[in-house]
């Protein structure tokens, strides 16, 4: 009976690991500015059908200069000038390894999908979009 508990115990912990392993990903993460430094976003990572997604929970400015809501007027398709806010940017994120690949990032500046991958690096969120070969590097910081 102890050997049945013992491994009723080791295989919910076997099925747990991989979600507790993911679980540092998931949550609000601000994104910020290369050049000014100046947070642009906040983002809120989830997961959904074992996959992670991604969607902006708020703009640092969500108007446009009219005073209405920012829309992604260069992206195509079902995004195009929905509003920024409440984007679902992140797509389809696996974990392989330590990393979450095979997914996509949009870009509302440039209205572009790109690969993507992100993963943990002291306590920070690398998020990398690709094109082809070349590919581009964020950090993201945990939302307080």
């Amino acid at each position: 009976m102890a050997r049945l508990a013992l491994f009723a115990i080791l295989g919910a912990w076997l099925a747990v690991a991989p979600v507790l392993a993911a679980d540092p990903v998931v949550g609000k993460w601000t994104t910020v500015d290369d050049k000014s430094g100046k947070v642009v976003s906040e983002v809120d990572l989830y997961e959904q059908g074992g996959k992670v997604f991604g969607k902006i929970a708020g703009l640092a400015e969500p108007n446009d200069a009219a005073g209405q809501p920012k829309t992604c007027t260069k992206c195509t398709g079902a995004d195009k000038d929905k509003p920024i806010v409440g984007l679902v940017i992140i797509r389809d994120l696996t974990l392989k390894g330590d990393r979450y690949k095979d997914g996509t990032i949009l870009d509302p500046e440039d209205g572009k999908v790109y690969k993507a991958e992100v993963w943990m690096e002291d306590g920070k969120l690398k998020v990398r979009g690709y094109l082809g070969i070349f590919y581009k590097t964020q950090t993201w910081l945990k939302a307080v």
